[in-house]
């Protein structure tokens, strides 16, 4: 009896601990269902919200391009200064830098030598004309005698050889002398035109051999600036509503501090091909210079401005480029974004020009264009727009 007792109690014990684990587990499956339901609710409420994504007008808007070049200057006139005869240098008339005006004298070389080739040379043609004059006497002579019968007509023939002969050595003398004076000219050097000049390498007393370099004349009142342009942008300068060459396109030169300079120049001319190496054409352009300010030989950039009159302008940090295409995502009315790809024209800046593919009054997104999916909702928030690049 006693044993029945104890099993029953023992039967209700294990039966109350396995309610006490189902009602725990219960419990804890309750738990998971209402948190699960929480979590769905909180993940359809962040799916029904919408992101506010910032988005621009475009419009269409009148700017300007500024290009620069690496740019060469040069004297319109820079020639060096050359002896053209051999001697040794006498006398210096100028100094380094200093103005000189045309047929003023430079230089001059002594050489002796010179002096006694003119010499010799006027002994020559007086030699020359004397036994010329004596070749017309014999002639004179031979044609009496032949008019006599006295001596063959053969004679009269030879005489004029000899006559002819002697005018030719007359001839040849008075070259010699002209040669000779022309050498004792190169003795004095001159300035060919109105300049400045450079250095000057060699001092008094040296010894000058034909071609050495006595000193650089350059005439700084007008100077070139050489730049080189790549060919597609050759081609936008040389289509114009004419379908020419912009001659006299203005252009600015920035000097080596970076400061503009005063004079604006004017695109002249330009190569007649294409460099193999680089693939771009040399430009010249034309800059006065009446203060003397730009010297042969300096250094600075061309900066080339064209004009654009409407024109729609897209930021770059609203371009997605995919495959060396360009897109941006355009808001419809119902302020879901489409990709849409465009064509640039060119790139200025932080903007692209817009070539095709956009349109003035289009709605695009603004920045933040790897986050968006074509095809999403969007809150756009209206920026103010473009500002026109001057």
């Amino acid at each position: 009896m006693r044993f029945s007792i104890h099993y029953f109690f023992y039967i209700i014990s294990k039966r109350l601990n396995t309610l006490n684990m189902r009602l725990k587990d219960f419990t804890v499956s309750v738990l998971a269902v209402i948190i699960t339901g929480c979590a769905s609710k909180e993940e359809k409420t962040k799916t029904k919200e919408i992101a506010e994504v910032p988005v621009i007008q475009l419009k269409q808007t009148d700017t300007s391009v500024h290009q620069h070049y690496i740019a060469d200057v040069q004297a319109v006139k820079n020639v060096e200064i050359r002896a053209r005869v051999n001697g040794f240098l006498e006398k210096i008339y100028v100094d380094e830098g200093k103005p000189v005006r045309k047929g003023q004298l430079l230089f001059r070389i002594t050489n002796s030598e010179f002096t006694n080739d003119l010499n010799k040379a006027k002994a020559s043609v007086a030699s020359a004309r004397a036994a010329e004059r004596i070749a017309e006497l014999e002639m004179e002579r031979v044609k009496v005698l032949v008019e006599k019968k006295v001596i063959v007509k053969s004679e009269l023939d030879l005489a004029n050889a000899r006559v002819a002969d002697a005018h030719a050595k007359v001839t040849e003398a008075q070259t010699a002398i002209a040669d000779a004076q022309t050498k004792i000219g190169y003795l004095s050097v001159r300035s060919p035109f109105d300049g400045v000049i450079d250095r000057i390498p060699m001092k008094m007393g040296s010894l000058i051999a034909d071609g050495t370099l006595l000193t650089t004349i350059s005439d700084n009142g007008e100077m070139y600036a050489y730049f080189n342009v790549s060919e597609n942008e050759y081609l936008q300068y040389r289509k114009t509503s004419s379908g020419k060459f912009q001659q006299d396109k203005l252009a600015e030169l920035i000097l080596s501090d970076g400061t503009v300079y005063s004079h604006p120049g004017k695109i002249e001319t330009h190569e007649a091909e294409f460099s193999d190496n680089t693939g771009s054409i040399a430009f010249r352009a034309r800059f006065p210079n009446p203060n003397n300010m730009l010297k042969h030989g300096a250094s600075g950039k061309v900066q080339l401005i064209t004009k654009l009159s409407n024109k729609v302008l897209v930021p770059q940090k609203s371009v997605l480029e995919i495959q060396d295409q360009s897109f941006v995502f355009v808001v419809g009315n119902d302020n879901k974004v489409k990709m849409q790809s465009f064509t640039p024209q060119m790139r200025i800046a932080e903007y692209y020009v817009v070539e095709s593919g956009l349109n003035n009054g289009d709605k695009i997104v603004f920045e933040g264009v790897q986050n968006i999916r074509d095809g999403a909702q969007i809150k756009p928030r209206l920026q103010n727009g473009l500002v026109a690049i001057k």
